[in-house]
């Protein structure tokens, strides 16, 4: 079977699936290391690296995170902070934060010693359908120009933000509630919180989205901005001058700037958030961001990925063992990570409003309602009815609160709308020199 993608979806499922006996092909178009953001995982990806085996590896190269803080707005000294050990039966009460080039590396060698045939700098072209289908032939260049061409029992696709079958089965939509962009670097001597709680990610609210600061080895930190498209728009000059000038509007934030040297160039992305169709097909299944890509405000993007990918080893290995369930187990695996992402996206979609950050600001435990959102934070929203039910009590309080702050509430939410159908174009890599 054939795997588009080497990142941690790709890398997950074709691990999981030659450890279950089957040949994989792995192929990745860059070669790693290779730069990636998204450096905040969560207590739930542990359980399946753990599973993977390389849990004591992620422990040597991360920084440990018990939890993430949520400063009060207009309050530098006032810091809300969600600590993993008061989910709802926790496994793990911490995660870490790594640098994706070491941990995407690490998850790519694990499948090669799993035995995997990972192939790098080997780009997909074109996947041909046979007449009832199903994928017939998957045509590929390699880093020296020569043509290839695999005919896989089973494919899946991993291929990230590329979306290689959404896009090619024009199944790609963007999401019609959402809409951000963002602008990010790595900088060296940002000031950390004290003790213990120096591991924790930070997410700040501004005026125009939120901020993430998320604390790595070696005194680096990775700082950005999630941004209302129409303020993105706004930036004249260079990409720097306007991430700098960001944060410096924050005061909360620009304290613990002082000193800090920019070590990376300033990336700039837009178009955040996305959904497929279909997740599946006659002989293929998605998984990760080539099906949906979330705002990453809760870090959930690494995990997402890595659940989608075991979820897909898991599908594709029992439909190969009895191709007559390959509809109900492809059933079964949209409706769990689809379960997942509603979860998620619910919250997302309004972490901006006035609503949420009244929320956030006074949180109470009432019916356990405090514990079910860090557990979502930790994110156990799969499989957890727990977890599922009260997330489900905490959407009424959402909106009885609403209905007590109407005017702000509709503010909030109008100029969210109004976010949809603005445009911003980037690119994940974009120039600029440290």
């Amino acid at each position: 079977m054939l795997v588009i993608g080497g990142g941690p979806a790709g890398t997950t499922a074709a691990t999981f699936l030659a450890r279950r006996g089957w040949q994989v092909t792995l192929l990745e178009k860059d070669v790693h290391p290779r730069f990636h953001i998204g450096e905040s995982l969560l207590p739930m990806n542990l359980p399946i690296l753990e599973r993977l085996g390389v849990l004591d590896q992620v422990r040597r190269i991360g920084v440990h995170k018990p939890g993430a803080d949520f400063p009060m707005r207009g309050d530098r000294d006032s810091v809300n902070v969600f600590r993993f050990d008061r989910a709802l039966n926790p496994r793990f009460g911490y995660a870490y934060q790594v640098r994706r080039s070491e941990f995407d590396q690490l998850l790519f060698d694990n499948a090669l010693a799993s035995g995997v045939d990972a192939r790098q700098q080997t780009r997909v072209e074109r996947v041909d359908f046979g007449a009832d289908g199903r994928p017939s032939s998957v045509h590929a260049r390699d880093a020296d120009g020569n043509a290839l061409a695999f005919r896989p029992r089973y494919l899946v696709d991993a291929s990230g933000r590329d979306t290689f079958l959404g896009s090619k089965l024009k199944l790609k939509e963007k999401n019609p509630a959402h809409q951000s962009a963002a602008i990010f670097s790595h900088f060296r001597g940002v000031a950390r919180r004290e003790g213990e709680e120096a591991g924790n990610i930070t997410v700040e609210r501004f005026a125009h989205g939120w901020m993430w600061l998320i604390p790595l080895r070696d005194d680096v930190m990775s700082v950005g901005a999630v941004c209302f498209p129409e303020y993105l728009k706004t930036r004249q000059g260079d990409n720097e001058s306007f991430l700098m000038q960001t944060l410096r509007d924050t005061p909360s934030v620009w304290v613990r700037m002082q000193g800090a040297e920019r070590i990376a160039p300033v990336h700039a992305t837009g178009n955040y958030s996305y959904t497929c169709t279909r997740m599946h097909g006659p002989g293929w299944v998605m998984a990760g961001d080539a099906f949906a890509f979330i705002d990453p405000v809760f870090s959930s993007g690494v995990y997402l990925g890595m659940n989608g990918g075991e979820q897909a080893a898991r599908t594709v290995d029992a439909i190969l063992r009895d191709p007559s369930r390959e509809a109900a187990e492809q059933r079964a695996m949209d409706r769990r990570l689809r379960r997942g992402l509603r979860h998620f996206s619910w919250f997302i979609y309004r972490f901006t409003t006035p609503v949420m950050e009244a929320l956030f600001a006074q949180p109470r435990n009432v019916l356990q309602l405090e514990q079910a959102v860090i557990s979502m934070l930790a994110g156990d929203v799969f499989d957890s009815k727990p977890v599922r039910w009260r997330l489900r009590v905490f959407r009424l309080v959402y909106a009885l609160t609403a209905l007590q702050m109407a005017p702000r509430a509709f503010a909030g939410w109008l100029r969210r709308r109004r976010q949809v159908g603005e445009r911003f174009s980037g690119d994940t890599l974009q120039g600029g020199n440290p």
